[in-house]
């Protein structure tokens, strides 16, 4: 018997045609020899994951009631920088030996990668009729050779269980009662995904003013962004509660000083800080951009919330995938404005690929695969470490225009993204809303997916895309 799928219908396209029957096992076959192959090139480069030994570090010093903010650990005697909640996450590390610890990081952030794949395939809305372990595999075992995440296995960083949290609150129904809590999590481990709770705070605000000037009235105002914002918001108190608990002196050092400290996160104008802030600082040859980053952080970081608010607002019935939209959107700004973002943090570049991807078999148009093409290979060409660079920095405050150009390619990305975003959200606001179609009323899960598009249209199923924001 045949291996493939008989064309049944000409008009099918080949690709979706000789599908095979068992896409699942292939992928998860070609999943497994790509994951090898990675793991015997890091074996072969003898990676460090000094930010793993790091984290334990931390997790000891929590665990035997030391300073966590005066530590130092590794050769490179590194600091905390994170909220306490993390060290207390940390703890785990200690209960197993260097080796297993990290071989169990490597396994877990290899499984991580795999669910951020589904999640924001989810997200996005199934872009083939393939299942979507299937496609989530298969992409993993490329994904795995881009640079963000090559260099967060490289370190045993936590980019990829952060990133999962956020999407996993992100791509569920809007009514979910747990929807929130991942970004409130995320936000206590690293302060960064507060943005998301932002984000959602102001569509919440907006939705609401709307329809206070269709009413009239204030009763009715409450939305699914605000609940959203406010289980957000609280289980990221509850991370701060519990940190204050069980280590009150570090709370109060963290929580009064080091979170302004953003020195402590390493050199500003090292290549790998991918920002607006190491940006300036290569572009003006100075370790100290001054208070014209902050300026700048602040005029983008609106203008980034403006545009996702806008994206999420516009809703999927005017924007096909509007909500991953306002997500990639946001993701961008935050690791555009925030003080350092390492190129490891860039993990979300998985997700904005997968957008463009999506986009292009949805519109099958030359120019958004050329697009996607162009931001895959943007991201797997490491060229932000083509230009000379070392610990002293001496390298990174002398370099060329050709040089800087190449150093900020992760930034030049979020800002494209950022600049796409308003186009398609502006037009797509132009537009007005699609009335309902007569077709029959879906079940609730289903039609939370309109969450975006506005309250009127939920007895209608959208077009295949996302679920919500």
């Amino acid at each position: 018997m045949s291996t493939l799928q008989p064309i049944a219908d000409r008009r099918i396209p080949l690709a979706r045609a000789y599908l095979p029957r068992r896409p699942t096992w292939i992928a998860a076959a070609f999943c497994l020899l790509s994951f090898a192959a990675f793991l015997t090139a890091q074996r072969a480069a003898d990676v460090s994951m000094i930010d793993l030994m790091v984290y334990r570090t931390e997790g000891w010093t929590a665990r035997t009631g030391g300073d966590l903010y005066a530590m130092r650990a590794t050769h490179a005697e590194l600091p905390m920088t994170y909220p306490p909640f993390a060290a207390l996450l940390f703890i785990p590390l200690t209960l197993v030996g260097v080796p297993e610890m990290r071989m169990l990081a490597t396994a877990v952030n290899l499984a991580l990668l795999v669910v951020l794949i589904h999640l924001s395939l989810r997200l996005v809305g199934r872009p083939l009729r393939v299942p979507r372990p299937a496609a989530a595999l298969a992409l993993a075992a490329v994904a795995v050779w881009c640079e963000p995440v090559w260099t967060t296995l490289r370190y045993g960083q936590i980019n990829l269980l952060l990133a999962a949290l956020v999407l996993w609150d992100l791509s569920r129904r809007c009514d979910h009662r747990w929807a929130g809590v991942g970004i409130g999590i995320a936000a206590g481990i690293k302060l960064t995904p507060a943005l998301f709770a932002v984000f959602l705070a102001l569509c919440g605000l907006v939705r609401a003013w709307q329809r206070l000037r269709t009413t009239g009235r204030l009763d009715g105002a409450w939305n699914h962004w605000l609940r959203r914002a406010a289980v957000a918001t609280g289980a990221f108190t509850g991370t701060v509660l519990l940190a204050a608990l069980v280590l009150p002196h570090d709370s109060r050092r963290f929580w009064t000083g080091t979170i302004f400290a953003a020195e402590r996160a390493g050199r500003v104008e090292d290549t790998a800080n991918q920002s607006l802030r190491g940006v300036l600082a290569r572009l003006l040859h100075t370790a100290d951009p001054g208070s014209g980053w902050l300026l700048l952080a602040v005029a983008v970081a609106a203008a980034g919330l403006a545009t996702a608010v806008a994206a999420a607002l516009a809703g999927p019935r005017r924007l096909p995938s509007a909500p991953a939209w306002a997500t990639v959107a946001c993701a961008s700004t935050a690791l555009l404005v925030s003080p350092v973002s390492w190129s490891h943090h860039w993990v979300w570049c998985v997700p904005t690929v997968l957008l463009l991807g999506a986009e292009a078999l949805r519109r099958g148009s030359a120019l958004w695969w050329s697009a996607t093409g162009l931001a895959a290979l943007l991201f797997c060409s490491y060229a932000l470490w083509w230009v000379p660079h070392g610990p002293s920095g001496r390298f990174e405050l002398r370099q060329s225009g050709v040089e800087m150009a190449l150093s900020a390619v992760y930034p030049a990305a979020g800002t494209a993204v950022l600049l796409l975003t308003a186009v398609l959200s502006v037009r797509a606001l132009r537009r007005p809303a699609p009335r309902p179609s007569a077709a029959p009323r879906q079940s609730a899960r289903v039609v939370a997916a309109a969450g975006t598009a506005g309250e009127e249209h939920r007895s209608v199923r959208p077009p295949r895309t996302s679920r919500s924001v």
